[in-house]
């Protein structure tokens, strides 16, 4: 039998993380084993704790989610996967957070159900970032909408120019990493490419390993931050 998932709850509403902990020690398997009502005590209980998912709150009082994502990912004795819980007023900590490396976004008004499911994908490894945030988030980068931190945001005129690696795709591996940049699961790439599923979970894979990113979560900041995904891409597709 596998060990359950350690989670780490980080919200400074004691209600909702009471909520939280109900929906995800109602599923076996997982474990809550901390709470955090800031982003300071999140990076104390995290490396107290060594918890296998942090559920992430991003505004708070003190120290916030964001500067806390970061500082966990950073930290080297870490293995918590985090999980930022958003809501769609706030693309701009959105955005940052992809870049500190948390590993999944889930909106706050979503169901039980897809809280669970959320930890129980991230505890694997995965990343979890879905289509419909991407395709907002993208929406909002090409527009020039986005307003975060200065550092946060790379802005048109100082994107880098397309290296090497991505010129070292296959025409076929450029179709996907393109798609993957502008939300699209493997279904729906599969779908549009009339390719089928382990086909493109195998295209992702090269995607990944060429450009040397963990994730289709960094693919997407990468596509922003080089200009792969252009204005008026989101809404062309």
């Amino acid at each position: 039998m596998s060990a359950p998932i350690r989670v780490l709850l980080v919200d400074d509403q004691a209600l909702v993380r009471a909520g939280f902990r109900i929906i995800l020690e109602s599923e076996p398997g997982i474990v809550v084993v901390g709470e955090a009502a800031d982003g300071a005590a999140a990076i104390r209980q995290a490396s107290l704790l060594q918890p296998d998912v942090i559920c992430m709150d991003v505004q708070m009082p003190g120290m916030d989610g964001l500067t806390a994502t970061r500082a966990i990912v950073a930290d080297p004795a870490s293995r918590a996967a985090v999980l930022v819980l958003t809501t769609f007023d706030r693309e701009d900590y959105l955005f940052a957070a992809l870049q500190h490396g948390a590993s999944g976004f889930l909106l706050k008004n979503s169901s039980p159900e897809d809280l669970v499911a959320a930890v129980q994908v991230l505890a694997r490894g995965d990343a979890l970032l879905s289509p419909e945030i991407t395709r907002r988030v993208i929406s909002r980068f090409a527009s020039g909408a986005l307003s975060g931190p200065a550092d946060a945001v790379p802005t048109p005129d100082v994107l880098r120019p397309e290296p090497p690696a991505v010129r070292a795709l296959t025409d076929r591996e450029r179709e996907v990493f393109e798609l993957i940049a502008l939300g699209l699961a493997n279904a729906e790439i599969a779908a549009r490419l009339y390719l089928g599923e382990a086909t493109v979970k195998t295209h992702v894979s090269k995607v990944l390993q060429k450009l040397d990113l963990r994730d289709r979560i960094q693919a997407v900041v990468y596509a922003y931050e080089h200009g792969i995904v252009v204005p008026g891409s989101a809404q062309q597709r």
